[in-house]
């Protein structure tokens, strides 16, 4: 998320925090994709972690790239956090240990959404090239520990940083050296936003096996294809996972909103004040009850900024979020994008969707979810292996996207994009997998060549 939201409007009842997410709902000729993802910058000379401050640290980044593109800075305490497009609607942001994130526009085609990462990563490696930095096409950064990444300056990250260790082991590692890749989708009444959520929840982890792409910690293998998703399986059960209740009888806007509302929150922004209550109950601030600021009444600001801490698997905002894949190259990128919308904007992909994982029961989904990072592809679900639900998936997403119909000025469609996900699943190999040969093999052990071959 690109920065926090400060709608003072007072919330007055439950039944406004329902329509806020049915506010998301748009007809099928309006809907658009958004694609994000975020990098892990490194010192060219020294592949060293590239810290806030400094002539060449992330700021000077920052202002680089302000420059080139003109768009306006995001402050905080005086300081730039973030840039937004307010014209177009894109945004860069900054994760907890300097991740360098780009939110991408709602676009209409994956050709766009392909051109403007393109245009983008072509723009950070201008700026990164002047400051001697550079960007890692992986989901984890691979050398160094937790107490060598830097830490930037932005107050809700402090305040999860203290609340993590509390509720997981893994939480630190989530924020300051992962990287991830999502794309945001629209849905056009409840029904349609649940059968999307809850196809796109169950092949949230083929996904993941698909781009796995995080195989090294500190140096050395860390003994997974996805320690990425590893991660977040130790993170804070509270608020990730697969939401098994998304799959009962009834499940809709206002099942997800009580979910919503029982997990604790982080922070209470105030104007430009991040009030720190994690732990605390929404509903107490609903309620008007909140111990640590008497008084306070829950804002239509802060219903938005909480529901931007939630991290399931696949996340409802306004729009449904799909948060599994490791990031990795533009291809990369590109093909995650492709993959969901070819499944989730075609009415009969969706439909064929829906029938590969409808029997899945909620065990078996939540064995696939904890396999995939050390097997990915070679994980079992349902009597089946997941490189044989991930072929099923990519046939039906190339023909949702060959009925889409979107040509480029070159006269291609769209299921190009999907070239890179299907060569990994027809060899079954997974990027991580030939990173790890490369590792035993030509890089002798070291994880050194990474910084110059998984760049972007």
């Amino acid at each position: 998320m690109a920065r926090d939201v400060s709608d003072v409007t007072p919330i007055g009842a439950r039944s406004e925090l329902v329509e806020w997410v049915a506010s998301g709902e748009k007809p099928r000729e309006a809907w658009r994709l958004g694609t994000e993802h975020e990098k892990v910058p490194f010192y060219q000379a020294n592949s060293s972690p590239v810290p806030y401050d400094g002539e060449r640290g992330i700021r000077a980044l920052l202002e680089g790239m302000q420059n080139l593109t003109g768009w306006d800075p995001i402050m905080e305490n005086g300081r730039p956090i973030g840039l937004v497009d307010e014209a177009g609607g894109g945004a860069i942001s900054l994760e907890p240990g300097g991740q360098f994130e780009l939110s991408g526009a709602p676009l209409k085609t994956l050709h766009q959404t392909e051109a403007e990462t393109a245009q983008h990563l072509d723009h950070a490696k201008a700026i990164g090239d002047r400051l001697g930095v550079g960007f890692l096409t992986l989901g984890m950064s691979p050398l160094w520990s937790r107490a060598e990444t830097p830490v930037m300056p932005k107050a809700r990250y402090r305040i999860m940083t203290d609340y993590m260790p509390k509720v997981g082991t893994m939480g630190l590692d989530m924020m300051y050296r992962t990287a991830t890749v999502q794309v945001n989708m629209d849905y056009e009444s409840e029904a349609d936003m649940v059968k999307k959520l809850r196809v796109s929840l169950a092949l949230q982890p083929i996904a993941t096996a698909i781009f796995a792409n995080s195989p090294f910690t500190e140096g050395k293998p860390n003994g997974y294809l996805s320690m990425r998703s590893r991660i977040w399986r130790d993170t804070d059960g509270d608020r990730t996972g697969m939401m098994a209740f998304a799959f009962e009888d009834g499940f809709g806007y206002e099942r997800y909103v009580d979910w919503a509302l029982d997990v604790p929150m982080y922070f209470v922004k105030r104007g430009s004040t991040y009030h720190d209550v994690s732990g605390a109950s929404f509903r107490d601030l609903f309620a008007g009850k909140l111990a640590q600021l008497p008084g306070e009444h829950a804002t239509h600001s802060d219903w938005a900024n909480h529901v931007s801490t939630l991290f399931p698997e696949v996340r409802l905002k306004r729009y449904l979020e799909m948060r599994g894949a490791d990031v990795g190259s533009l291809d990369h990128i590109t093909a995650l994008s492709a993959f969901w919308v070819g499944l989730l904007y075609d009415p009969a992909a969706l439909d064929g969707a829906w029938e590969l994982v409808k029997s899945w029961s909620a065990e078996e989904r939540e064995s696939l979810r904890a396999e995939v990072p050390k097997l990915a592809l070679k994980t079992n679900i349902a009597g089946r292996t997941a490189r044989d639900v991930a072929s099923d998936a990519l046939a039906l997403s190339r023909a949702g996207l060959q009925r889409r119909a979107h040509r480029d000025e070159a006269g291609r469609d769209e299921t190009r994009h999907l070239d890179y996900a299907d060569e990994i699943v027809n060899s079954g190999r997974t990027q991580a997998e030939r990173l790890l040969e490369r590792y035993h093999g030509p890089w002798g052990g070291s994880v050194a060549p990474a910084f110059k071959e998984c760049v972007f």
